[in-house]
C-alpha cells in the first residue's frame, strides 16, 4: 500500500531495522517476558545501530531523520510485542520533552547518552490517586537554595524500573489558579537522594515492560533540571500528547494486522468437520470484518501522520484515531481468539500475548473516555 510519508530510504531502513529485532529480540522475547524487563544490552545494540531516537540533530549525535522513521520503529516493534513498547516510548514520547523544550545544556547532557542507549528515559506523570487529570496531581516541588525539594509517588510507569532518567511533572506553584499553571516539569536522575522505585508492578499483559511506582521523599534535584519554563509544563504536556497519542494508534494498526494474518493462516490450516475452518462461512464473514475495518483504520492513520509531519493541530482526529484504533485491536484480539479455538487460550500461541496486552491501549496515553470527552468538547458540546 503506497503512503505518502514513505519513502525508498525508509523501507530500507526497515529492513535493517527488521533484521535487527529478528536476531537480537524476537529469539528473546519469552525470557524478556519471564524476567518482566527488557536488558540494558538490548537498548545498547539498538543504540550502536541508530535506532534510538534518530530524529536528533546530528550535532548531538543522532541522524536528524524525519518522522517516517519513527513510524516504521513503532510499526515494527509491535510486530514483535507491545511488550518492547518501552524502546519507543524512549525514542518519540519522552525524549522529544528534551529535544524541543531542554535547554543546550540540557541537550548535550542527555540526548547523546539517550542516542547511545548509556541511558534509558521514562516520564511520570499518573499517580496513585490521579491518571487521565493531569491537573490533579499531588507531586509537590518547592525550592531550597539552588534546588527543588520534590514529593511525592508516581505509579504505572513505563520504563520506571530500569530508567537512568525520568521527566516527572509536579506542582512547583500549588496556589496556581487554575493548578495547571503550577504544573513543571523536572528531571529526576537516577541516584538522586530521596528517589527509589517501587518493585516492578504485576500487569495482566505486556510483561516485558518494566513498569514500576517511583517514591519521592524530600528528593534533591537541581533547579537546572527543570524543562523549559517553570509553570509550563501543562503545556508542554498537551503539544507532546497528540504525538503520543498517535504512535498508540500507529501501533495498534500494526498490532492488529499481525493478528488477523497470524488468523489467516491458522484457520486455513485447523480442519473441523472434515475441512479448514477457513471454509466456513461465518470464518470468512468475521476474517473479511476485520480486514475492513482495519484498512479503514490504517487509511485514517495515514492521513493523520501526513497532517502530523506537516505540524497541524490535528488534537481532535488524533483522540478519535487513540480510541478507535485501540478498541479496534482489543476487539480484533477477541475475533481472533476465539477463531482459534481452545488454542487461542494457550500461552505458546501468540494470540494469546497478543489478546492480554491491547487490554492496556484503551486506558494508558489518556483512556478512551477522556478520547471522547475532548472530542466533545471540540464539538462545542
Amino acid at each position: 500500500m503506497y503512503k505518502p510519508y514513505l519513502k525508498e530510504e525508509h523501507e530500507i531502513f526497515r529492513k535493517s531495522f527488521v533484521r535487527f529485532l529478528d536476531r537480537d529480540a524476537a529469539p528473546f522475547f519469552e525470557e524478556w517476558e519471564q524476567a518482566k524487563q527488557v536488558p540494558k544490552s538490548f537498548w545498547k545494540k539498538a543504540g550502536e545501530q541508530g535506532f534510538l531516537c534518530p530524529w536528533v540533530e546530528e550535532k548531538y549525535g543522532g541522524s536528524e531523520a524525519d518522522f517516517g522513521y519513527s513510524v516504521v520503529i513503532t510499526e515494527e516493534l509491535d510486530k514483535i510485542g507491545a511488550g518492547i513498547g518501552g524502546l519507543g516510548l524512549h525514542n518519540d514520547i519522552v525524549m522529544p520533552y528534551i529535544g524541543e523544550f531542554g535547554s543546550e545544556e540540557q541537550k548535550k547532557r542527555w540526548l547523546p547518552k539517550a542516542i547511545s542507549g548509556e541511558m534509558i528515559s521514562a516520564i511520570a506523570m499518573t499517580e496513585p490517586g490521579t491518571g487521565s487529570d493531569l491537573a490533579a496531581i499531588k507531586t509537590t516541588a518547592r525550592k531550597v537554595g539552588g534546588n527543588y525539594i520534590l514529593n511525592g509517588e508516581k505509579t504505572f510507569i513505563t520504563n520506571g524500573y530500569s530508567a537512568n532518567f525520568v521527566i516527572v511533572v509536579c506542582l512547583t506553584d500549588p496556589t496556581a489558579k487554575p493548578s495547571h499553571k503550577g504544573i513543571s516539569l523536572l528531571v529526576v536522575e537516577e541516584g538522586t537522594p530521596g528517589f527509589k522505585r517501587g518493585k516492578k508492578l504485576r500487569k495482566v499483559g505486556q510483561h516485558a515492560n518494566d513498569t514500576s511506582e517511583l517514591i519521592f521523599e524530600e528528593a534533591i534535584v537541581p533547579q537546572g533540571n527543570l524543562i523549559g519554563e517553570e509553570g509550563m509544563g501543562f503545556y508542554y504536556l498537551m503539544q507532546k500528547l497528540q504525538q503520543e497519542r498517535l504512535m498508540l494508534a500507529i501501533g495498534s494498526i500494526a498490532g492488529s494486522k499481525r493478528m488477523l494474518d497470524l488468523t489467516v493462516d491458522y484457520v486455513k490450516q485447523r480442519t473441523a468437520f472434515g475441512k479448514p475452518i477457513s471454509k466456513f462461512q461465518n470464518t470468512q464473514f468475521k476474517i473479511a470484518e476485520m480486514a475492513t475495518n482495519i484498512k479503514i483504520g490504517e487509511i485514517f492513520v495515514d492521513q493523520l501522520i501526513v497532517d502530523h509531519i506537516a505540524k497541524k493541530n490535528i488534537v481532535n482526529e488524533v483522540s478519535m484515531a487513540k480510541w478507535w484504533m485501540t478498541d479496534l485491536a482489543k476487539n480484533v484480539a477477541t475475533e481472533c481468539m476465539q477463531l482459534h479455538g481452545g488454542y487461542g487460550y494457550m500461552e505458546e500461541y501468540e494470540i494469546a500475548r497478543r489478546y492480554r496486552d491491547v487490554a492496556v491501549g484503551s486506558i494508558y496515553a489518556g483512556t478512551n473516555e477522556i478520547m471522547k470527552q475532548i472530542i466533545a468538547k471540540n464539538m462545542g458540546l
